[in-house]
């Protein structure tokens, strides 16, 4: 006979994950007084930095702004020993949030939960994990991620495969020794880019099988200037309200005042080699006012980093492959590096064009392009993610009237805010498609979303109410304005992770919200004190209708 799940053990809310995120709603909504469940699929804390420890990863965004404010003594008692963090130091420093506020007494690790559903009678959902787990709450917040469905491309063979295969999604934690082995690097995303300078220091070998070059700029990484450090630390809480004020969630970078093409030729070359020496993608954007909505624009941008990509690969084929030629800069995430493109004037490095000669198949002792096989020893895939959906459609959400998130999500997300979904009452997403989140600073994205939902659910409290539920035409309206947005700029020009082009068959929707940080925040806190604009709120069964102007 089949098991019987165990009684269900009933919270105030649920949490699904336990990154940057699920930590932060965690901790706030402890201060509500709320009993809280969290689970979380890897062994610790982190999220995305629990399972990226390939060789090199690190933050793009600095340090200083990469954090915490949740605590002004923690943020100030933090250490960052270099301008942008690397994986171990971030997770150090989750490590430590989780230990500084006893955060693990209400996780469960190693639990990956396989269903939502919601019942219309009771108010609540219930969850089932893999560990056989069954627990009820009236209120589940997915704090799933937006990079954290690693996918594997489907090349026919790779089972038959005698080397080791690694994805840098779910990377060894003991590392990988790559010295003196025959190694191939498939993709050259962030991943990819990051990676690549440090196998190729190692590897006897390493060929880098590229279908898309994509845009890097120097990162210009160094030990933490102690002087920089201290004015950074004293101006925190302004610095951090002056963040909401920004298109990316990021202060301290001074707004361009006029267009590229208002500049002669001169003075566009002095300030893009003053961007490139300093380092940094946001800076890099705020050259002029219209690189990301203007093509013409963009186009004296995206040449200048072909010029320097040609300037510093010696081999004049290979820098030509490297240079992006199908997509303006910046519409694709702007990547960071530590001598990348340098990397390519090592002897044993060996670009792949795989767009022109593809991947047919994985061998015993390597892979097969349409023209050559190449013997590898270790195979390591940067292959990215089914971004921003993939980790919510994982899970078996659904109601008691039928509808899952798979079948509402068919045709591309559909959201009111990034916050919650049309049909899918008490159900609140961190970083939602059609938020900001993965064109923001993202700590600062999480603890936004996450605020407003504690205030929501203290509202809900107060006033007696059981059960919140986007209105199908404030949805409608939020894609809608969400799309315009996206339209009006050229981010829709790029075959991007944005629009789901990585995955084969995914809907090519624009998913995250570029109208900026500012507005977004600005919009989310109108909703709210309109009385939560756009919701149905249910209290003793009336139901209280808030309609969206």
């Amino acid at each position: 006979m089949p098991a019987h799940p165990a009684p269900a053990s009933t919270f105030d809310a649920v949490i699904v994950g336990a990154g940057v995120g699920g930590l932060y709603a965690l901790y706030r909504l402890r201060k509500l007084g709320l009993k809280l469940r969290v689970f979380e699929a890897g062994g610790d804390v982190g999220g995305t930095w629990y399972w990226n420890r390939y060789p090199g990863c690190r933050c793009d965004v600095e340090s200083l702004e990469y954090s915490y404010s949740l605590s002004d003594e923690l943020q100030q008692d933090w250490h960052w020993p270099e301008r942008y963090g690397t994986q171990p130091e971030i997770l150090r420093c989750i490590n430590h949030v989780a230990d500084r506020f006893d955060l693990r007494r209400d996780i469960e690790f190693n639990t990956r939960v396989k269903e939502a559903v919601f019942d219309g009678n009771t108010n609540t959902w219930t969850v089932t994990t893999d560990t056989g787990r069954v627990v009820s709450a009236r209120f589940c917040i997915m704090a799933t991620g937006n990079l954290s469905t690693p996918r594997t491309p489907g090349y026919p063979g790779l089972e038959r495969f005698r080397g080791k295969w690694y994805h840098t999604g779910l990377w060894p934690h003991d590392g990988v020794d790559f010295t003196g082995l025959r190694v191939g690097v498939i993709g050259t995303g962030s991943s990819g880019v990051q990676s690549i300078p440090i196998i190729a220091r190692q590897a006897r070998h390493l060929y880098v099988f590229q279908r898309t070059a994509n845009f890097s700029l120097p990162a210009r990484n160094a030990a933490m200037d102690p002087a920089k450090e201290r004015t950074h630390k004293a101006e925190y809480p302004a610095r951090r309200r002056a963040a909401f004020d920004t298109p990316f969630g990021i202060a301290g970078y001074p707004p361009p005042v006029k267009s590229a093409l208002e500049a002669s030729d001169e003075e566009r070359r002095r300030i893009y080699e003053t961007k490139w020496a300093e380092g940094g993608s946001i800076s890099f954007l705020y050259s002029f006012t219209d690189l990301l909505v203007n093509k013409e624009a963009n186009d004296t941008a995206s040449g200048f980093v072909r010029q320097k990509i040609r300037a510093t690969v010696k081999d004049p084929k290979t820098a030509e492959l490297l240079c992006p030629s199908d997509h303006p800069i910046g519409t694709k995430r702007l990547i960071l590096d530590t001598e990348y493109y340098e990397t390519y004037n090592r002897d044993n490095v060996t670009l792949v064009d795989i767009r022109s000669k593809p991947i047919t198949e994985f061998t015993v002792t390597g892979l097969r392009t349409t023209d050559a096989d190449y013997e590898l020893d270790a195979i390591v895939f940067a292959t990215g993610f089914d971004a921003m959906t993939g980790a919510m459609k994982e899970i078996d959400i659904h109601t008691d009237a039928g509808q899952s998130i798979e079948e509402k999500w068919r045709y591309g997300p559909r959201t009111y805010l990034g916050i919650m979904v049309a049909g899918f009452p008490n159900l609140f997403m961190i970083t939602g498609p059609q938020s900001p989140g993965v064109k923001s600073q993202m700590i600062l994205a999480c603890e936004q979303h996450v605020d407003w939902i504690a205030d929501c659910l203290q509202h809900l409290r107060e006033h007696g109410l059981v059960r919140i539920e986007a209105e199908p035409e404030a949805e409608d309206a939020w894609v809608r304005h969400n799309n315009e947005v996206a339209d009006r700029t050229l981010y829709p020009l790029a075959n991007s992770w944005y629009v789901g082009a990585n995955i084969p068959g995914k809907p090519r929707v624009f998913m995250p919200y570029v109208g900026g940080v500012t507005a977004y925040k600005k919009k989310c806190d109108e909703v709210a004190a309109r009385g939560y604009e756009g919701f149905r709120l249910v209290a003793g069964g009336e139901m209280h209708r808030f309609a969206a102007q």
